[in-house]
């Protein structure tokens, strides 16, 4: 009987942890104003975006990074001033351990000064992109 116990909650914590996962994966974050995080086109090898650059860390056998790095490279295409840039994370691991990078897909949205204002781990969808870069054009223009 103990043995059914053990089993039952071992079964309902599992189904727990992956519903959050699940409601947590690919969900962009508000990154904090204070003590915001700066890159610039040296750290990333490649130049910043005029208005909003979307920065990928992927791995080369991450299957959901194939999907969002064709989804970002989309979506930067159809907005003015936007780049898409990607990074592999196995050749970057000082980047990545100091981004605090845990899985791979992790998307940055980065306004004009290269300040990182959104984060997604996780394949984020288009739709929260769009708004993310709304967001950083946004706060990029309010502080000039």
């Amino acid at each position: 009987m103990t043995g059914l116990v053990v089993c039952v909650a071992v079964l309902v914590l599992a189904s727990i942890f992956a519903v959050v996962q699940a409601a947590r994966s690919g969900r962009l974050r508000l990154r904090p104003m204070d003590g915001a995080v700066r890159l610039s086109s040296a750290e990333i090898g490649a130049e910043l975006g005029e208005r909003v650059t979307l920065l990928q860390f992927s791995t080369a056998f991450c299957q959901p990074c194939r999907a969002t790095r064709r989804m970002l490279a989309e979506v930067a295409g159809t907005v003015p001033g936007a780049a898409h840039v990607e990074i592999d994370a196995e050749d970057r691991l000082e980047l990545v351990r100091r981004l605090k990078i845990l899985r791979t897909p992790t998307v940055f949205v980065l306004d004009a000064s290269g300040r990182v204002v959104v984060s997604a781990s996780g394949q984020p969808r288009r739709a929260d992109v769009i708004a993310a870069i709304g967001k950083a054009t946004g706060a990029s223009t309010a502080r000039s």
